[in-house]
């Protein structure tokens, strides 16, 4: 029986408690049941500084003046640039690619390699070249490595060794 008595007194403040609650809420005042707009007067509080009439009479609006450029640099991009055409007209040679089918110590190996490509594919033409100790055999002049790449994907199936290899092309 006593935690009959318990619970009945438990349930009891519980019930006076939240019965409290409603009627103090329901007698607060809300702010949304005002009727009257917010107005605060906020001008004292604002920094005093001159007004746009005191600033029309003491400075007389005027056209601005055109500005010339003082520092210019035309002139050192023309010489820069000159410079860099001479060394253009100097220089015969740029950075390109060849294909190489041979490399090795035989030179009757290296004249079957460029007769077998002349026999196979004649629109190509290959340099044998002597560079101490070894015998190449190069084909073709190229600027890219995407311009090289269909001749050594072909190259490919006839000379297993064949690869790209970077090297100075004359320029005419």
């Amino acid at each position: 029986m006593t935690g009959y008595n318990n619970r009945y007194i438990i349930l009891k403040r519980n019930l006076l408690a939240g019965c409290f609650f409603m009627i103090c809420l329901c007698n607060a005042p809300s702010v949304i049941a005002q009727k009257k707009p917010y107005h605060e007067d906020l001008s004292q509080l604002r920094p005093k500084g001159e007004t746009a009439e005191i600033k029309k009479a003491t400075s007389p609006i005027s056209q601005p003046e055109e500005i010339l450029p003082t520092k210019n640099i035309n002139t050192k991009i023309d010489a820069v640039l000159d410079s860099i055409d001479q060394f253009n007209v100097l220089n015969k040679f740029i950075d390109g690619y060849t294909i190489q089918i041979y490399s090795g110590q035989k030179r009757e190996d290296a004249m079957n390699t460029k007769k077998k490509l002349q026999e196979d594919t004649p629109e190509l033409v290959a340099i044998l070249l002597y560079q101490q100790p070894k015998f190449r055999v190069t084909v073709g002049k190229y600027f890219t490595k995407l311009e090289a790449q269909p001749d050594l994907l072909r190259l490919k199936k006839m000379f297993s060794t064949a690869i790209l290899v970077p090297e100075k092309i004359q320029v005419k």
